[in-house]
């Protein structure tokens, strides 16, 4: 027996982290390192194609010679940080957050999260999350030991046949109620949403947020796209008093200024629930990349002076229209979303091939897995697929669509959508 089975029986891992199911960007990225065509067009990750602004950019140089920069920021985030994400949200909220209680800096919007849960979610305690839903969300709650109860977003009736908008994929509040038990202690909301690019409608985060209220649930409203809305955005944490004692809201100053590999995200909420999210980022990371954080406030303090906020949406809602136009010319149907930098397109006219080689890891997937494949190895051009963002029983859902990320450089829109063109031969 080798010394490696032997450690392998000897340190058996956690469950938790056991899972040997191949992930969805493991697999993406193994394809796009294996296609035959180069270099890879990656509209997969949602990371950005271009810099931040250089008035971000400078800033963190600047931070870099501070010799306060380069050490240990305060657990709860710089104080400088703070006070510019409270400035600049206080408007938006319709009250005054205060820097010192109500906000926390975290290790990007994914850590503040997972603090979230780890300080309210005890083992068997029940959360409610969407589907579709950020594949991260799962590992966090179960990383707590919470349990998870799955409500579908409805998609539009016709949303595989015309083009149709992310504000029509709906809320079933009676699927939501029939979810929620006395075990349930979160919901989870995502708006902007990621896939879909829905913007939830006022009525129904009304709707969702006195069931809250009612059932006495924490409400964790993942707002990263915040800043990316290309119609009327509604905040759940403004809607009453009531609803706003529960709320915690998640932000991300990577997606806000292009730099999603800084990590530094930030939630806004309550004292009390600061408080605990605060004592859980402690004990998982104790604080948060100072110098980038300095950098950050610099970018909450300047952007709207500068225009930054409008400018970056009316560009991202051209990077959208622009990439859209490939689907409007080959008669596929897609999504057209209300905020965020992700476009869903189904793929239904698109025939693979029936002697089409797939490794049998992608083989007994669904269709989504085989067209992302078959897309990459024969396109070079990378998408996700959006069943690995449902549960079993509703991948059904997604098994025709492919999430795009469109937060790059024009004339990368402009060679995906060339290569895109090259599908025409096989549609029907």
């Amino acid at each position: 027996m080798s010394s490696t089975s032997v450690q392998g029986e000897q340190f058996r891992p956690a469950s938790r982290v056991a899972s040997q199911k191949q992930d969805v960007w493991s697999i993406i990225n193994e394809a796009a390192t294996n296609s035959p065509t180069q270099p890879i067009i990656n509209m997969g990750q949602g990371f950005f194609g271009y810099n931040p602004p250089k008035f971000i950019t400078d800033a963190a140089k600047d931070a870099l010679d501070k010799v306060d920069c380069n050490q240990y920021a305060p657990t709860k985030g710089r104080p400088r940080l703070k006070k510019a994400i409270a400035k600049a949200y206080s408007p938006l909220f319709g009250r005054d957050i205060d820097p010192d209680t109500e906000v926390v800096i975290t290790t990007g919007a994914n850590e503040g999260m997972l603090s979230a849960f780890m300080g309210f979610i005890e083992p068997g305690e029940e959360v409610v999350i969407f589907e579709p839903f950020f594949d991260q969300y799962i590992s966090n709650i179960e990383m707590a030991g919470g349990v998870i109860r799955y409500v579908p977003l409805q998609p539009p009736k016709n949303g595989g046949s015309e083009v149709s908008s992310a504000g029509d994929w709906t809320v079933n509040m009676e699927a939501l109620e029939k979810a929620i038990n006395s075990k349930t202690k979160m919901i989870v909301l995502n708006t902007p949403h990621n896939p879909v690019g829905k913007i939830f409608s006022k009525s129904e985060l009304q709707a969702i947020g006195d069931l809250c209220v009612q059932r006495n649930l924490i409400i964790l409203s993942d707002e990263v796209y915040d800043r990316l809305p290309f119609t009327t955005f509604t905040r759940i944490a403004t809607l009453s008093p009531a609803i706003a004692a529960r709320t915690l809201t998640v932000g991300s100053a990577g997606k806000n200024f292009y730099c999603t590999g800084w990590r530094v995200g930030y939630l806004i909420g309550p004292a009390n629930l600061i408080h605990y999210v605060a004592a859980a980022h402690t004990r998982i990371c104790f604080s948060s990349v100072s110098p980038l954080q300095e950098a950050a406030a610099v970018g909450f303090e300047k952007a709207e002076e500068l225009g930054f906020w409008e400018q970056s949406r009316k560009e991202m809602k051209g990077k959208v229209e622009r990439f859209c136009a490939v689907f409007d010319e080959l008669g596929l149907p897609y999504s057209k979303p209300d905020g965020g930098y992700f476009v869903l397109a189904n793929f239904a006219r698109v025939k693979l091939p029936e002697d089409y080689k797939f490794p049998p890891h992608v083989a007994e997937r669904p269709r989504d897995y085989k067209l992302a494949w078959f897309l990459i190895m024969e396109m070079g051009l990378a998408a996700i697929p959006p069943t690995e963002f449902y549960t079993k029983e509703n991948m059904w859902m997604a098994e025709d669509w492919l999430r795009f990320a469109v937060c790059k450089e024009d004339d990368v829109l402009e060679g995906a959508k060339e290569r895109l063109r090259g599908l025409r031969k096989y549609m029907s």
